[in-house]
């Protein structure tokens, strides 16, 4: 009987042995690719919102706008680089409405503009108020 049991725990222990790589194959859920993929994607679209902030901001009526109302362009710009999450994509959102709005070098702004203007700088203001 003894014999029987170090034959069988020898048996064991060389399954044991051979077996564990083949149970510590890592399994993802998610496509390490995939998830590469996405982040990468993220990273693009923010580094899109803030070039589309910074464009709006380098425009010569918003930055009459800004000087108007006391406010710093150059504070503004540095500000931008710190944005994330909901606050860039609506800075962004509000920067893409104005570069539409100004764009093919219109030389006249409307109220509607200038509103949209006025909240994109608030907007930043804000934000980096809260920071």
């Amino acid at each position: 009987m003894h014999t029987f049991r170090q034959i069988l725990s020898a048996f064991l222990i060389v399954g044991l042995v051979s077996s564990t790589p083949a149970l510590a194959q890592q399994r993802h859920v998610i496509d390490p690719s995939a998830l590469a993929q996405a982040v990468e994607q993220r990273v693009t679209q923010q580094d899109a919102d803030r070039a589309a902030i910074r464009e709006a901001l380098n425009r010569p009526e918003v930055r009459e706008a800004a000087q108007h109302f006391g406010v710093d362009i150059g504070r503004m710009n540095a500000s931008v680089a710190t944005l994330a999450g909901n606050d860039l994509e609506r800075a962004a959102t509000a920067a893409r409405h104005v570069n539409d709005t100004l764009a093919g070098g219109a030389s006249t702004v409307v109220i509607s503009t200038t509103t949209i203007i006025i909240a994109l700088l608030v907007v930043i203001l804000l934000i980096v108020a809260l920071k």
